[in-house]
């Protein structure tokens, strides 16, 4: 049933979750294509959506899908699932902060986990441009507009940097992003 399997799937996208949402961008990914729940494409565009609205990337996917696959209680399950295991454990945690916070066992388990966690985002990062600029379908070509859209927002966001010595913000970035898109795919 459509419920079980939305609701174990994000269930466990929620248990493994380290390092916030685009920790768990693999981790999703692995569920909602092993389901066949959305397709390669379908997935890279929500996760660009879920990016640009409000609210966590992770939570908005599972209404997404959940949406999608199973209407409207599809969604609470999923979203539901998703942040089931967080609440918990912030719970569990709450109740032995004082003490586990000074334990280096503790401390020593969170130093570990934090270069995996950098090591997760940057693959993701890299899988995600990779698959932007590049088709494999009809063996391996170059989606040329793709490439001049990230060229061009790379030059503009180090410019800006250099320039201004500050990083432009997420919200100027994602409008940026989107006239440019419009500019380049839309004309």
């Amino acid at each position: 049933m459509i419920y079980f399997d939305l609701f174990f799937g994000f269930l466990r996208v929620g248990c493994f979750a380290f390092g916030g949402a685009y920790g768990a961008i693999p981790l999703i990914r692995d569920v909602v294509l092993s389901y066949g729940w959305l397709n390669e494409d379908t997935l890279t565009y929500m996760i660009a959506v879920s990016e640009s609205t409000p609210g966590p990337i992770m939570i908005n996917l599972a209404t997404y899908v959940g949406s999608s696959q199973g209407g409207i209680w599809g969604a609470i399950i999923a979203t539901l699932a998703v942040v089931l295991p967080s609440y918990l454990i912030i719970l569990l945690v709450m109740a032995v902060l004082k003490t586990l916070i000074k334990n280096k066992y503790f401390q020593a388990v969170l130093r570990g986990i934090k270069p995996c966690v950098i090591g997760i985002i940057l693959a993701t990062g890299v899988y995600m441009i990779l698959g932007n600029l590049i088709t494999l379908s009809d063996g391996i070509s170059l989606k040329t507009q793709s490439l001049i859209l990230t060229m061009i927002l790379a030059v503009i966001l180090l410019g800006v940097k250099k320039i201004k010595n500050k990083k432009l913000s997420p919200i100027m970035t994602i409008i940026l992003s989107a006239v440019l898109g419009v500019i380049m795919y839309g004309f």
